[in-house]
């Protein structure tokens, strides 16, 4: 079996665009090990640099970050390791850090595949194949091997002889991508488990771009991209990142979990189709604007619908950050160009793990999975993707009230004011949006509170629904809250819905909606949303049950054109149609 040793400074030419695939944030885990009597081996696959613990001691010796065997092993000891996912290997780094006279002298791996559905090898299995000679190991360094190309693989045998320490064991290669069965379906192309990589990053100084495509949120800031602090006025970090595969793209999720002090101030996205693996040197011209500059708001899922990407398939997405700061996750969720080519079939029979409900997959979220698209769309008007509503992608629109969970997470901190009230048994969040009104004087408009009982729309069983008029009110905003309900109180809803849509536009040059800037939204019950003064809006469209909404508007009620204009939208060509998740 061939392989070569590299060294430590040609790291990143030869691993920093494959993928960790033994990193317990892929869920890799140890399934078993002949001996850990000193230190456990799930230490060997930890995302942290192994720490030093000298001095400390534990009820068997002194405490390491590693795995570590009993002494005078008359054979060698063995530690298997089921990858997080399915992939093609081509290197490792067996890491020794701080153990010094106590490491493995030489280790060996091997590889298998196994169907998930089986029960994990054993030590003896017959279907190990050695990818890794026996190697010579030394004391408190990183080694770096690297081998052909393996055929998929998801369990690895990590063997060291006779016995000793290791501190880390990262597995490097591939993901052999996982695609939904179904070809039209919407899901995350940028997700690792859909081959997606990061191929680029400006700067990586507190966390490493990779963790963009990872799943789930993580659990701190540490599983994050951030790049360290700018201090040159106009200053700008970016990550590219390789989609699984070429792709219509249709929305984007931008998560800042965890980065509250320290989230980019705005972002903007690029998309690119190139057969280039790192598409470093190709003219900027070259890559399309599909999200302007917008910002950001702290720990938080931003969903935000994508521009200039209709009919157009791309292979690359940049993400650039301003001025600097952290970034969670990266979900760029589209349809794939090529559903049917034949690793694609061969691909889509796999279970569909790239398309789990795990919370960070890209595929599910709180508001449900994204939507499939209907694979007769070109004899309908165009498809706006219903995406989570947030208060930096509504902002251009209105504004977004409602509560938070941590303080530290509202829009725009630095100004937001946020105290504790009613002898501490209340959190206010003051101003979240404030009340306007431009009617000529003497027109009678007064400000007042009104209730909406609003039924639910007819969306179609594919979760369609067109868009066939707007309003706008000219002369002041319009806010909407939801109300809940009370079982056995009489004139109250006993069971009230809990979502509904917000659909709305900018005015174009013709003194009508733009539809080119048609956004839909869908709302939670513990949201309320402000339109401000002059945006166009699809009146109250409740989705699944009955709500009520008490809205908050100025108004002379006699049916003024000053209170509100409606258009009815030209569908000659087929009525702009929103797409409902699930």
């Amino acid at each position: 079996m061939s392989y070569s040793q590299i060294s430590l400074d040609k790291f990143k030419d030869t691993f920093s665009t494959d993928i960790e695939l033994s990193s317990v944030a892929l869920g890799g885990q140890v399934i078993s090990v002949s001996d850990e009597f000193f230190a456990d081996a799930f230490h060997l696959l930890l995302v942290e640099p192994a720490p030093s613990l000298k001095g400390q001691f534990g009820p068997k010796g002194a405490l390491f970050s590693g795995w570590e065997s009993r002494r005078h092993n008359p054979a060698y000891d063995w530690c298997i390791v089921k990858l997080g996912t399915t992939g093609s290997i081509s290197g490792f780094d067996i890491d020794t850090s701080h153990f010094n006279g106590n490491e493995a002298p030489q280790v060996s791996v091997e590889i298998l595949y196994s169907p998930d559905d089986e029960p994990a090898p054993q030590v003896d299995d017959s279907r190990w194949e050695e990818v890794l000679p026996k190697v010579g190991l030394g004391p408190s360094s990183r080694h770096l091997f690297t081998v052909p190309p393996s055929k998929g693989v998801n369990y690895v045998k990590l063997n060291m002889y006779p016995d000793g320490g290791i501190a880390r064991f990262r597995v490097y290669g591939l993901v052999a991508p996982i695609f939904p069965s179904d070809t039209s379906a919407v899901f995350d192309l940028a997700h690792v488990f859909s081959g997606g990589r990061v191929v680029y990053t400006s700067d990586q100084h507190f966390g490493v771009g990779s963790n963009l495509i990872l799943p789930g949120r993580g659990k701190d800031m540490g599983d994050g991209w951030e790049t360290k602090r700018s201090r040159a006025q106009g200053h700008k970090d970016w990550a590219i990142i390789k989609l699984g595969d070429a792709g219509y793209l249709s929305q984007v999720e931008i998560d800042t979990a965890h980065f509250m002090g320290n989230f980019p101030e705005s972002c903007e996205l690029h998309a690119l189709h190139s057969a280039e693996l790192v598409p470093n040197n190709v003219p900027e011209d070259s890559w399309t604007l599909i999200l302007p500059r917008t910002k950001l708001g702290p720990h938080r899922r931003h969903f935000f619908q994508l521009e200039n990407v209709q009919g157009a398939a791309f292979t690359h997405v940049k993400i650039t950050i301003h001025p600097d700061g952290g970034v969670k996750r990266v979900r760029v969720h589209g349809r794939r160009a090529d559903p049917i080519s034949a690793a694609g079939d061969a691909q889509a029979a796999h279970p569909a793990r790239a398309t789990e409900a795990d919370g960070g997959s890209g595929a599910a979220s709180a508001q449900g999975a994204p939507p499939t698209l209907s694979p007769d769309r070109s004899a309908r008007g165009p498809l706006i993707p219903a995406v989570p509503l947030t208060p930096e992608a509504f902002a251009p629109f209105g504004k977004v009230v409602q509560a938070y969970a941590d303080v530290h997470a509202v829009p725009d901190p630095r100004h937001t004011r946020v105290t504790g009230a009613n002898q501490g048994t209340a959190t206010k969040f003051h101003k979240l949006a404030l009340l306007e009104a431009s009617y000529p004087a003497g027109s009678g408009a007064t400000a007042g509170l009104s209730i909406y009982r609003c039924k639910p729309i007819d969306v179609t069983a594919d979760g369609e629904w067109e868009v066939k008029l707007l309003e706008r009110h000219p002369c002041t905003n319009q806010a909407f809250v939801p109300m809940g309900g009370a079982a056995g109180l009489g004139d109250a809803l006993e069971e009230p819905g809990t979502r509904y849509l917000v659909i709305v536009a900018h005015n174009g040059a013709d003194d009508k909606p733009d539809p080119s800037t048609l956004r839909a939204f869908v709302a939670s019950g513990g949201q309320g949303i402000v339109y401000d003064t002059g945006v166009w809006h699809h009146p109250m469209a409740v989705l699944d049950k009955t709500m009520d909404f008490t809205c908050v508007e100025t108004q002379i009620g006699n049916g003024d054109r000053l209170d509100c204009e409606v258009v009815d939208l030209d569908g000659s060509a087929g009525y702009y149609t929103v797409k409902v998740p699930s």
